[in-house]
């Protein structure tokens, strides 16, 4: 079974868009464009990295 966590390897803060699109198997960059653009909206991109990177696991 295949475990969500936080990447070791591709981070940039906390390594949870690199765990995200090691998780799906997506190209990192395009999973940072998108998170960007979510970010740019009010409060929601922010408040969910914020939520990711408390709830998924440590880096492997």
């Amino acid at each position: 079974m295949k475990r969500i966590h936080r990447s070791a390897d591709d981070r940039v803060i906390a390594g949870v868009v690199g765990g995200l699109s090691r998780y799906f198997d997506w190209n990192v960059t395009l999973c940072r464009v998108i998170f960007i653009i979510l970010a740019l909206t009010p409060l929601p991109g922010i408040l969910a990295y914020l939520i990711l990177w408390m709830v998924m696991g440590d880096p492997e």
